[in-house]
């Protein structure tokens, strides 16, 4: 039958009649809430876990203050409440922080106190700069009076960075085009404390590479009496430019220069000074040693307003001086120095006992990182944790009822618990974290140590927050419940996700994990997806809530594929010194072996296609995707690289030699960390993605490894991402198409599915 004006036979109705029933099918797919789809991941954000917004301890611990949204719904009110009661009460409302002339409240990003409590310093209409929003505007509110002004007022805005008040109160110090300035409250009088002009001098805060690899920021610190600042300067003349370009945003490229010490060039100078703030002069601590081949990655105060304290590390970061200067001469004095064969990590967990006679410190100096105590001039150092096992972080210290609390997990790298140990370190120390409670914990302990906001997860199970009492641990009331994801993920189609551990040689088992098909058969073998890291900056294998990528995880189990992560030597678990620094100088080498080790047991497990094994990673993972593909190439088919370093002589310095040294004295580490010098290997599939504006692993060497990939004769696919960041987050749909890209390529080069 024919219908009129058509010329459609029985065959194209049968067509038509299949396709329509397979469109039903997929529409009906695509409602079946025990499935997962991309769209539901990472557009229509489904499965977002629910977070507690941000809070603030109250001085004596027994209250908070958080971020509400107001009831009309104009902005957010900073509101308290009473730990024991739960009481709440609106402190500011958001009606009265509305600035003259406006319509609508401040947008809060963030806020601090003043010590006495009267003013309040909120951080608003912020930009960022790099990877935080650290650029913005300041406002000052009278909490009497109501009255609010803003610091700066004659700088452009968004330009102010690191706005603090002085302890007394009376003033604020802030970081404005690279120089630190000093406003009066009372009277708004701005004054100049550093007034460099040269591009190239940097004051109050830090160049790309201290902020990327040492977590440096803010470089102002005001003294306890509120007369000097210390601050730290950089001078980066000399440090190479490397000049990304962005081509889209008009007709003309646009150069972005970006001064970035590569492996083995020239780092900025670094020196720490002293402001008077009455006078406005400067005095330069006398640091010795090369200061752009040392680095002083962390100063403060040193519980006085007399003295500053500072490490200074060299250039290959396993000799750690730790120094005191006198804030009026500039004289320092080094009491203590820790050292390492291989390397040695900037210690945060430094933190003053009895009012500034003695410090803590964290050092692996007897195999496992513990907690010691050392007095001001480092003649007496004691330890505290005598144990063998790792802390991870120190959380507080009781100095007047004599506790340290500290994060550990001494039989499971995998998780983190809460324990707390006597500072005379004469008693083994308490676990605090439930027993029946084994996955993540995380903590933010309250000053008075009578309360923390504690929350737990694991790898299957979203977060839940709780405020509790310390040290019993009892729950007072649960802040975030995420209820509603919980009983989202209950009709999901999935199993439990599996940790174990592999042995790769003797004395050497690597940690692991793997996430199932829902119908897994025992009995047929399936496509193994690898996730790895592989690098001291990161543990993939952690019993914690693994968000959308654990999502994205299981959507591919229940497309068919095994999800398998293993953690090789070098990454940073609780395992020991000698896990941790086995990978010193071979960066690249022994992580891609170890890998390679557990892959060669792997595949031989009774469910594994042996034929068809990936291995997917971001960053340092797609650094160690590529090295195992290509180093590998009869153990990995397919291999998936994000934001990859091909070559370890395009990373930065203060990274790159941490782990590797110097390319001088170690030229064949740097020659076979490098996965470009194995690219002739290539037999299998091979995605790469990068964004072509990462200022962190900078588009080149995603460049420099195609060249060498065509020179080799060697096909690949490549998907580059215009202007993106490491992250490749920024842009209209960015993220979910770096997911659908993954999957795409999987999907077409690893077929899902088991087989017989």
């Amino acid at each position: 039958m024919n219908f009129p004006g058509t010329k459609i036979n029985r065959i194209q109705l049968l067509f038509m009649f299949i396709a329509l029933v397979a469109l039903n099918f997929l529409h009906a797919q695509s409602l079946d809430d025990s499935l997962l789809t991309l769209q539901h991941i990472f557009s229509d954000n489904l499965y977002n876990a629910e977070r507690m917004a941000p809070s603030k301890w109250l001085a004596d611990g027994q209250g908070y203050t958080t971020l509400e949204r107001a009831e009309d719904g104009k902005g957010s009110d900073i509101v308290q409440y009473d730990c024991k009661s739960g009481e709440r009460k609106i402190l500011v409302p958001a009606k009265n922080i509305i600035p003259a002339g406006e319509e609508k409240p401040l947008q809060i990003r963030d806020y601090s106190w003043s010590i006495d409590q009267t003013k309040l310093l909120i951080f608003t209409n912020t930009q960022r700069v790099w990877r935080y929003h650290t650029r913005g505007d300041y406002w000052v509110i009278d909490l009497k009076t109501w009255q609010m002004h803003q610091l700066g007022r004659k700088f452009k805005p968004s330009t102010l960075m690191f706005a603090t008040f002085s302890p007394y109160g009376e003033k604020a110090a802030y970081v404005c085009e690279r120089n630190v300035y000093l406003e009066d409250l009372k009277n708004q009088t701005i004054t100049p404390l550093t007034k460099s002009t040269a591009e190239n001098i940097v004051n109050g805060t830090s160049d790309w590479v201290y902020e990327e690899e040492f977590g440096l920021r803010n470089g102002i610190r005001w003294s306890p009496d509120s007369k000097k600042i210390a601050y730290w300067q950089f001078d980066t003349e000399g440090v190479g430019t490397f000049n990304l370009i962005n081509n889209t945003d008009s007709i003309y490229s646009r150069i972005i220069p970006l001064p970035y010490p590569k492996v083995g060039t020239t780092n900025s100078s670094c020196r720490v000074g002293v402001i008077d703030t009455d006078s406005g002069e400067t005095t330069w601590l006398d640091v010795p040693g090369d200061p752009r081949n040392n680095y002083i990655p962390r100063m403060e105060w040193a519980a006085s307003s007399k003295e500053v304290i500072l490490q200074q590390i060299n250039r290959l970061q396993n000799t750690n001086n730790v120094i005191l200067g006198n804030a009026t001469t500039g004289n320092v004095k080094t009491i203590y120095t820790d050292r390492d064969s291989a390397w040695l990590d900037v210690v945060d967990d430094w933190k003053w006992l009895k009012n500034g006679k003695e410090f803590t410190w964290v050092s692996e100096q007897d195999g496992w990182r513990h907690i010691y105590r050392i007095t001001r001039d480092g003649k007496d150092i004691k330890l505290v944790t005598r144990e063998s096992y790792d802390i991870t972080e120190i959380l507080g210290i009781d100095d007047k009822a004599g506790w340290i609390y500290f994060m550990a997990s001494p039989e499971n790298a995998t998780q983190r618990y809460l324990y707390r140990i006597r500072l005379n370190g004469e008693s083994n120390a308490n676990r605090l974290s439930p027993a029946a409670q084994a996955g993540t914990h995380h903590y933010n302990i309250a000053p008075n140590f009578k309360w923390a906001f504690h929350t737990f997860s694991k790898m299957d199970n979203p977060p839940i927050t709780e405020l509790i009492s310390l040290p019993d641990h009892k729950t007072i009331r649960v802040m975030i419940e995420n209820k509603e994801l919980k009983e989202k993920l209950e009709s999901i189609k999935r199993l439990p996700t599996e940790f174990f551990t592999v042995s790769i040689e003797k004395n050497v088992s690597l940690d692991g994990y793997k996430i199932l098909p829902y119908n897994f058969d025992k009995n047929k073998k399936y496509p193994v997806l690898f996730f790895v890291y592989g690098e001291p900056a990161g543990q993939t294998v952690l019993d914690q809530w693994g968000g959308s990528r654990y999502l994205w995880h299981t959507m591919l189990a229940q497309n068919g594929y095994v999800i398998i992560s293993v953690d090789p030597r070098g990454t940073p678990g609780p395992n020991g010194r000698a896990w941790r620094k086995s990978i010193y100088g071979q960066i690249g080498i022994l992580a891609s072996a170890d890998h390679a080790a557990a892959n060669r047991i792997i595949r031989k497990w009774s469910f594994v296609d042996s034929t068809r094994i990936a291995i997917w990673g971001w960053s340092g993972g797609g650094s160690m995707s590529l090295n195992a593909i290509f180093r590998y190439p009869d153990l990995y088919q397919t291999a998936m690289a994000i934001a990859f370093v091909s070559n370890q002589r395009l990373y930065d310095t203060i990274y790159q030699e941490r782990y590797m040294g110097l390319p001088e004295t170690n030229p064949e580490g740097y020659k076979n960390g490098s996965p470009v010098n194995f690219a002739k290997n290539l037999r299998g599939n091979l995605l790469l993605m990068h964004g072509t504006g990462d200022d962190n692993v900078h588009y080149q060497s995603a460049e420099v490894l195609i060249n060498e990939l065509i020179k080799q004769n060697k096909m690949f696919t490549m998907v580059p991402y215009p202007n993106r960041s490491h992250g490749l987050y920024e842009g209209e749909n960015s993220t979910r198409h770096v997911w659908e890209t993954l999957t795409w390529y999987l999907k077409e080069h690893m077929p899902a599915g088991p087989v017989e």
